[in-house]
């Protein structure tokens, strides 16, 4: 976006402020559904907006009280539940939520979830989670039951209509994770359909100066006599400078999302294009090295200084599909079948920092280039049926998966930079001393070939008080992993890549669950879970020594979940709370200079929720989570019982919106988040302190000529705090990222 375009935002932006001024004369919009008017005026005209059926009887769950959250979610292979049926703990947030709270990508939206932590990978931009302590890669969210089909390192919120976050292992529901995380949990993302009203929005907001701005579109109709086709179209350009000095972010994206129906079949399918580029974007921050670790905690950088290099740049490019159907073969048996794929393109001139003074901020930094090429294809089949014998109601559900991944990567080295996070150093990019295939044409690197089969039934008895879920999913997992040719610059060394790994394995992942309905607002839930991932491919630490077995990829880990709940729903206001004990394997480099597998990392932990209204005019979000995650039979003394790196004690969310009485269509909101301390190192030596950080918000509706008018302003960062937001967000990896500076936004859309 060019200055003219930023200026053309802010232009309309202005306009559209001026236009929905309060007046005598302007006619007020309808408060959200769980106000009342402060006083009598003459009614609106209104647009209703519902979700419609997408490929799927079931449709999206319907919006709970508040409007923040569903009434439940998509419990994988299960289809859509309502929660108070569900074994699983499971919070959808609604598109009222993303646009009501400014949200930008998934990790914007997940700020609201009291169990979920936003990090990022390792060496990029790539948002990850923390769920339950396990880390969730964003290459591993989702996209309507479909995994890696969305943009690898970020995901505009323009491209869903909800997220789902299922807490807690689901292999036998979603199947293995391509990439190796979940297992924590697991994040779907619905895709926008028409509603049953024709939607035409448009919005323009701005961050900080002005600076930075959107300007999107979202526009869909349904046709035919019965309106049984939907089209619906989302369009956005992003463009501009954050708060932090010199960072550049540019987003163009487009994605369309149709649907037909009949009394007996439906069918939908998307397609998207989206291209995310950054320049100078603030890097994460590693702490010493394996051989000469930090005793000193770097203080946090002021938080609108930038460290990166003038050079550094990502750029992500993707196009995706999908396609869906499903086809009533009687009123009891339904059958579907879904297919999806992605290809994806990356560029990358990195400068991560590593500190080797913690007082001083003393860091080094280098050239590092990559290439990457993803081609996913995945899809699914399956049948659904209902019945039953005696007194026992039935739900069986079969289905057959499969999901392939083949990357093609380069990488390229450049020498050393020396610099200081508090007072950096510009330094011309470095010429290349080392590289790893080409990177104007990226080889083959290796591929994951997964397959499976499920069987589940749900039983119903007591009158469907008593709902008990049993079942399994056998898994074929293959992988291949091709070395590097690599071609020293300065000693000419060429050494050609080999195929250096590879497993086929196969596992059976059991299900238990069950639900009793202790009265209409009560249930109690158990449920017995086994997460099943590829496991890690051994190479070096950061500044420790090679494996012997480097580049071998070891078996897949087998994670065991035992979890028990209670769940409340007064109908307006609805509360959770969870007990659950997870364990997953870990692999480090032994004494023998060998990556095995030894050990466990032991997640317990106690999770509650809220959600709803708790009065006329107020809505509540959020929860607390306590977590007491400890590496066990490491082998190691120093590590032995330590808490897992990057892992809170204690965190929480509290989310509060307000109808401001005798202002109709005004709403306040705010929100705390609080994390408490972190390890960076897995001898528990040195800890990131915790943090706290205050949002507020406000948001006016009105109606200007017949249409409505929607204004919304954001800070975040209210205190403006310096804070280390994340450690981690690659398993047994300390680096930090730190917080963004306080962020104001604002935005205006209207309906038209």
């Amino acid at each position: 976006m060019t200055r003219f375009q930023t200026s053309s935002v802010a232009a309309a932006v202005a306009l559209l402020t001026a236009l929905a001024a309060p007046s005598a004369s302007a006619q007020a919009a309808a408060a959200p559904a769980d106000a009342q008017p402060a006083q009598s005026t003459e009614a609106l005209p209104t647009v209703t907006v519902r979700a419609s059926a997408d490929a799927s009887a079931q449709g999206l769950s319907p919006a709970y009280a508040g409007g923040q959250v569903a009434r439940g979610g998509r419990a994988g292979i299960l289809g859509t539940r309502d929660n108070m049926d569900t074994p699983f703990s499971i919070t959808a947030y609604t598109n009222e939520l993303i646009q009501d709270r400014q949200a930008r990508s998934v990790g914007d939206v997940l700020q609201n979830d009291p169990t979920v932590r936003v990090a990022r990978g390792f060496g990029n931009f790539q948002e990850s989670y923390f769920i339950r302590g396990f880390v969730l890669f964003s290459d591993d969210v989702a996209y309507n039951g479909l995994y890696n089909l969305l943009p690898r390192q970020y995901i505009a919120t323009e491209l869903f209509e909800r997220v789902e976050v299922l807490r807690g292992a689901s292999a036998s529901l979603n199947g293995a994770n391509p990439n190796g995380s979940g297992i924590g949990g697991a994040i779907n993302l619905l895709p926008k359909r028409a509603p049953n009203e024709p939607l035409n929005r448009l919005n323009v907001s701005l961050e900080g100066n002005g600076s930075l701005g959107t300007v999107s579109a979202d526009i869909a109709r349904r046709f035919g006599p019965d309106q049984s086709t939907g089209l619906r179209v989302n369009a956005a350009l992003r463009d501009g400078s954050t708060h932090v000095e010199r960072e550049y972010v540019s987003l163009g994206l487009v994605s369309v999302g149709m649907d037909w129906r009949s009394r007996d079949v439906r069918l939908s399918g998307d397609i998207g294009y989206q291209d995310h580029k950054l320049r100078r974007t603030r890097t994460n921050v590693t702490l010493g090295t394996n051989a000469a670790p930090l005793t000193t905690l770097p203080s946090v950088p002021d938080n609108e200084g930038n460290w990166a290099q003038d050079w550094s740049y990502s750029n992500e490019r993707d196009v995706f599909g999908t396609l869906r159907g499903e086809y009533d073969i009687s009123d009891t048996v339904t059958a579907w079948a879904a297919y999806g794929a992605r290809r994806g393109q990356e560029a990358n001139s990195l400068a991560n920092v590593t500190v080797s003074n913690g007082a001083t901020g003393a860091a080094s930094t280098s050239r590092f280039d990559n290439a990457r090429e993803d081609r996913v294809d995945t899809g699914e089949v399956g049948l659904r049926a209902k019945l039953r014998t005696g007194g026992v109601g039935h739900e069986l559900v079969a289905s057959y998966a499969m999901f392939q991944l083949k990357k093609y990567n380069a990488y390229a080295l450049g020498s050393s930079i020396a610099t200081n996070i508090y007072r950096p150093v510009r330094a011309a990019q470095p010429a290349f001393t080392f590289l790893g295939n080409d990177l104007s044409d990226p080889a083959y690197n290796g591929k994951v070939d997964f397959e499976s089969y499920a069987l589940v039934d749900t039983l119903a008895l007591f009158d469907d008080r008593l709902l008990v879920t049993i079942g399994a999913r056998h898994q074929q997992l293959k992988t291949e992993g091709r070395s590097y040719t690599t071609r020293s610059l300065t000693t000419g060394v060429i050494v050609p890549g080999r195929v250096n790994s590879s497993y086929d394995e196969s596992r059976t992942s059991p299900l238990l669950g069950v639900v009793f309905k202790v009265a209409p607002k009560f249930s109690v839930y158990g449920n017995y879970v086994e997460s099943l991932a590829q496991g890690q491919t051994a190479a070096a630490a950061t500044g420790g020594p090679t494996p012997l077995n480097n580049g071998e990829i070891m078996a897949p880990y087998v994670s065991r979940q035992k979890e028990v709940g209670v769940k409340y729903d007064g109908g307006r206001l609805s509360a959770s709370a969870a007990l659950f004990s997870t364990s997953k394997p870990r692999a480090f480099i032994n004494s023998a200079l060998v990556f095995a597998t030894q050990g466990e990392d032991k997640h317990q932990g106690l999770e509650l929720t809220v959600q709803g209204v708790a009065m006329r005019g107020l809505r509540l979000l959020g929860g607390a989570t306590w977590l007491d995650a400890k590496q066990e039979k490491t082998g190691v003394a120093s590590t032995e019982g330590k808490q897992v790196i990057g892992v809170p004690r204690f965190q929480s969310t509290i989310g509060a919106e307000w109808d401001v009485p005798g202002a109709r269509g005004v709403a306040l909101d705010g929100r705390l988040i609080h994390t408490g301390g972190r390890y960076v190192y897995a001898n528990n030596t040195l800890k990131a302190p915790s943090w706290t950080r205050v949002d507020i918000g406000a948001r006016y509706i009105t109606d200007i000529q017949g249409r409505a008018v929607t204004l919304r302003a954001r800070i975040e960062n209210l205190a403006d705090r310096d804070y280390w937001a994340s450690v981690g967000g690659s398993p047994d990896s300390g680096y930090l990222a730190a917080g963004a500076p306080r962020t104001l936004g604002v935005s205006a859309s209207v309906d038209f």
